[in-house]
């Protein structure tokens, strides 16, 4: 695939495909005799899996140092390993932090629907006494 065929694929622009390959959060892409990158099926799992861990927002040196150990062979599991498990449990906390948050907003919610509800009560009650002597 070319660079514009992963780029739409992946919702990525052209030129952040390129950071990505130069600052090595993926792999070099194979190229064409003449030069052009060409996107293959490896390639694309990698723009994937970068798109994916980014927009969790894991941390881009975690993920450059994992593809630089991935690049260095079947020697580096463990380490890599150990990468995902850290980003993972910081992942986790972050979910931790954001549910904290929506508790709170939600928390929030319900008082000011409690509060809503109170005030519709207070003026149907009122226009019900107001109203209620008079004949139509």
């Amino acid at each position: 695939m070319t660079i514009a065929e992963v780029s739409k694929k992946y919702d990525i622009t052209p030129d952040t495909l390129r950071y990505y390959e130069r600052i090595g959060l993926i792999p070099p892409v194979p190229r064409t005799k003449g030069g052009v990158r060409n996107y293959d099926e490896t390639s694309c799992g990698w723009v994937e899996l970068m798109k994916c861990m980014r927009s969790a927002g894991v941390q881009i040196e975690a993920l450059i140092e994992y593809v630089a150990l991935f690049r260095r062979g079947e020697d580096t599991a463990a380490q890599r390993k150990a990468i995902l498990v850290e980003q993972r449990s910081q992942l986790e906390e972050r979910m931790a932090e954001i549910q904290r948050s929506l508790d709170r907003l939600n928390s929030k919610i319900a008082g000011y629907d409690q509060c809503l509800r109170k005030k519709e009560r207070e003026l149907t009650d009122r226009l019900l006494r107001e109203g209620g002597g008079q004949e139509d």
